[in-house]
């Protein structure tokens, strides 16, 4: 339409007012407008972004009092992901109204205006045109209800403190700074100022006065601006920062119509500071405990599922049984998942099972008080459902069986219908070939009630056969369905365990078949070692320094504490590239642990080891590791972070240079 509305500004008088030539001169120009819908090849891209004409009230306007803005542009708008980009401050109560509407943007504010003081709608690149989606830029609109507009500026980067991920979204404020770190503003009020993370964690926080602040980042779950539930992803930092600014020099690419640089300038600014401000977000232990769900899969087990870690397991009260004897509990780690086996078929068979439960539930106040639930629990497949399935597959087994039977001529030998009786299944890991430095954990389908070591051996071969060799068959610490099996592993060498049928049963009273397992050590040849030297640790300084290698999924695959010299020796590696992180533990408990903000406890140090290392078979690399030489925003390396910056379009100008290539190339 623009193309159209400068063609018609050319055409003579005369044309114009010919009959006949006139309907055709339109015609022309209806399919010259047509034809540039797309731009096969219509002329370049208009790259010229959205002008704004006009603003009521005008933009920094001062002592205004309006809260309803509009904003006229030359062309028709639109606003691209407008929730996620347009940030008001001071943050508002009432959510704002902003939209879109032909040529205008119009805003309607809620909320009373406050004396003296700076408004800011930020609409970062969210207005863009309606045809090409040329970006207005980095656009904020403001005005101030005093004599002055605040113009400082405070920017900095958001990251995970667990793993140093960006964190996307999260709203970054400002408290004024008092003589003392600790108040209570983060809890009671809202943010003076305010603005929301990219996608590469980045944040301005803009119309800012004159002053010393502390800087926060809050997952604001319930929209009031700040700190007021556990789980609200949360980020504080003791330093106080004062705003200033100086003048400074960016560059500026200029470039030709052929698409070549012509020349890079050095354009003036001014510098807003701090702009360097890290925040590691963390979301605090002692979440909220509730009942989240439960579940009953089969007869023989159900699972409770809880919001929170627990201290210790829930207490059971069985309506018609005594949830002691019968009920076996499976729990995580944290007591947050708990399975329990139901030992006893009188109370298994039936449809529904029936008791109370009592557990810490957390109250309004954030206190944790017993609370007691009835339930009754319906498995999703009964008995009689699973018995007739199982004859199904029983019958239908028999049927194949007897055409293989009459196909060979009765030359197969006995098997046994695998549905006609119900026995333990196991998983063996690793499965094959293990390192040197492993061992053997054989995992079943149902908690292991007693072992036969009478029927269960272990062989190492030699030369051609396979001989007896000492082992140890044990459960495994906290688990009832795993049992681990060790052995003085020698790298090259081969082993076979075995055991027989009804060496193992569990407690639902189903047996083991014949177990036959083939297992190889790894040579020596097959690993690569890596060997860190950590730089930076202070001599006074008593925290343990855990390194871990992490694989290309930014998962651990070892992990040692480094010595009192901050060496981390590291053997048995497969070749890989492989990752590193480094946790300064300082409660000594071998894991990250996340901050307290009540306490002022700040989440564990994490820092990355900025560039992968690759390693080859019979090789070893020597590393040393100074973690506090590089940025945090820098050490992570892109490879392996899952949060990616935002997807830039590809801009109008950059179009019309690869469309001047394309046509210079003959494409």
């Amino acid at each position: 339409m623009k193309f159209l509305t400068k063609l018609q500004n050319y055409i003579p008088p005369s044309i114009g007012r010919g009959k006949g030539v006139g309907p055709l001169v339109m015609l022309f120009l209806l399919l010259a407008g047509c034809a540039s819908i797309g731009n096969p090849d219509g002329g370049p891209y208009d790259e010229t972004p959205p002008q704004i004409v006009q603003a009521a009230p005008e933009d920094k306007t001062v002592n205004n009092d309006k809260r309803k803005i509009s904003i006229l542009f030359n062309e028709y708008i639109k606003m691209e992901n407008a929730s996620e980009k347009v940030v008001v401050s001071p943050p508002q109560t009432e959510m704002p109204n902003i939209r879109a509407v032909g040529k205008r943007v119009k805003i309607d504010l809620f909320d009373s205006l406050q004396a003296n003081t700076t408004y800011t709608i930020d609409f970062s690149d969210a207005i863009v045109d309606n045809n090409e989606g040329n970006p207005l830029g980095k656009y904020t609109y403001s005005f101030s209800t005093g004599e002055i507009i605040d113009t400082m500026e405070v920017s900095g980067t958001v990251l995970n403190a667990e793993n140093l991920e960006p964190v996307k979204g999260i709203l970054v404020g400002l408290h004024p700074a008092d003589t003392t770190f600790h108040d209570s503003l983060f809890t009671t009020r809202p943010f003076l100022r305010v603005a929301r993370t990219n996608g590469s964690g980045q944040f301005t926080i803009k119309g800012v006065k004159k002053g010393n602040y502390r800087a926060y980042a809050l997952q604001d779950m319930d929209g009031n601006y700040r700190f007021s539930q556990k789980s609200e992803t949360v980020a504080f930092d003791t330093t106080t920062i004062t705003t200033s600014q100086r003048p400074d020099l960016r560059p500026d690419t200029v470039w030709r119509a052929d698409s070549t640089i012509e020349k890079i300038r050095m354009v003036p600014y001014i510098h807003y500071l701090p702009d360097n401000i890290v925040l590691r977000a963390f979301l605090e232990s002692g979440q909220d405990k509730h009942l989240l769900k439960t579940e009953r899969k089969t007869p023989e087990s159900f699972t409770l599922f809880f919001t929170a870690p627990q201290d210790s397991l829930p207490r059971i009260e069985g309506f018609g049984f005594d949830a002691d004897r019968v009920l076996l509990p499976e729990p995580s780690l944290h007591n947050d998942t708990i399975t329990y086996w139901i030992t006893d078929t009188l109370v298994s068979y039936p449809d529904t099972i029936r008791f109370s439960l009592t557990y810490p539930d957390t109250d309004t106040l954030g206190i944790d008080q017993p609370k007691t639930d009835t339930l009754e629990l319906v498995p999703r497949n009964t008995h009689e459902k699973l018995e007739k399935e199982r004859q199904k597959q029983a019958e239908e087994w028999n049927k194949q069986r007897e055409k293989q039977i009459k196909k060979s001529k009765g030359t197969l030998p006995y098997e046994e219908n695998p549905f006609e009786h119900i026995y333990l299944t196991q998983q063996i890991k690793p499965g094959g070939a293990l390192d040197p430095n492993q061992n053997v954990t054989i995992t079943f389908n149902e908690p292991i009630a007693s072992v036969d070591t009478t029927h269960v051996r272990f062989f190492v071969k030699v030369d051609t056969n396979y001989v007896r060799a000492p082992f140890l068959l044990t459960p495994v610490e906290g688990q009832i369905r795993q049992w681990r099996l060790y052995a003085e592993w020698e790298p090259g060498e081969k082993y076979r365990f075995e055991a027989d049928s009804l060496a193992f049963l569990g407690v639902l009273g189903h047996s083991s078949t014949a177990i036959k397992n083939e297992l190889r050590v790894r040579s020596l040849d097959e690993y690569g070692s890596i060997f860190i030297k950590l730089i930076g640790i202070e001599p006074t300084d008593t925290a343990d320094y855990i390194v871990q290698l992490l694989n290309k999924t930014d998962k651990p695959v070892a992990q040692q504490t480094a010595d009192a010299n901050g060496r981390a020796d590291f053997f048995y590696l497969k070749p890989s590239e492989y990752y590193m992180r480094l946790i300064i533990d300082r409660n000594h408990n071998g894991r990250w642990d996340t901050g307290q903000y009540d306490t002022m406890n700040s989440p564990e140090e994490v820092h990355y080891f900025p560039r992968p290392l690759p390693l080859r078979a019979k090789f070893e690399v020597e590393q040393d590791w100074n973690f506090r030489s590089i940025p945090p925003i820098s050490q992570k390396p892109k490879a392996i972070t899952k949060q990616k910056a935002d997807k830039q379009k590809t801009s109008v100008s950059e179009k019309n240079r690869q469309r001047e290539e394309e046509k210079r190339s003959g494409k």
